[in-house]
């Protein structure tokens, strides 16, 4: 008799840059970088992400680093960073997790408003996103002032987190 195990998700914040971080982004680079050209690619640096501002998370799976992501905490927005989940292991509840713990750092922050930009040709990802209560907004920080060419591929979502 075959028993189905639940997977075991644990989403954990890294305060440096590890090997299975650097493992994450690259893989999350190398699936962009088929897609984009890099003037559009706006993620963090590893260093970028180990910012005071930034928090970043690995999602562990089974013991297995599955995914990660960050959020990086403004006076009035906190912003989605270098959310990824392992292609291989997607669809068993990673993303839901990490962003779940995201939303959660942003609220523990004080802040009420969850923002994103992510690209255009990231079907599930927007999927994604617009089901956990993004919409749709306007250009928003730094990339407001970016040349056009920057962010003609870009999609700006946004979500009010629920205030405690």
């Amino acid at each position: 008799m075959n028993v189905e195990v639940p997977a075991t998700i644990v989403v954990e914040r890294v305060p440096v840059a590890t090997t299975e971080v650097r493992a994450l982004v690259g893989a999350l680079d190398r699936e962009l970088a088929a897609h984009y050209a890099a003037e559009q690619r706006h993620g963090l640096s590893v260093e970028g992400i180990f910012q005071p501002h930034v928090r970043f998370f690995v999602a562990w799976l089974n013991g297995s680093a599955a995914g990660c992501g960050g959020v990086a905490l403004f006076s009035d927005c906190a912003e989605l960073k270098r959310m990824f989940v392992r292609r291989e292991l997607r669809g068993q509840g990673v993303a839901d997790a990490i962003i779940a713990r995201l939303a959660e750092e942003a609220s523990d922050a004080g802040l009420t408003l969850l923002r994103l930009e992510t690209g255009m040709h990231q079907a599930a990802a927007i999927r994604f996103y617009k089901r956990n209560g993004f919409r749709p907004c306007g250009i928003f920080g730094p990339y407001a002032w970016m040349p056009p060419q920057a962010v003609v591929t870009s999609i700006f979502l946004e979500k009010q987190l629920v205030e405690s």
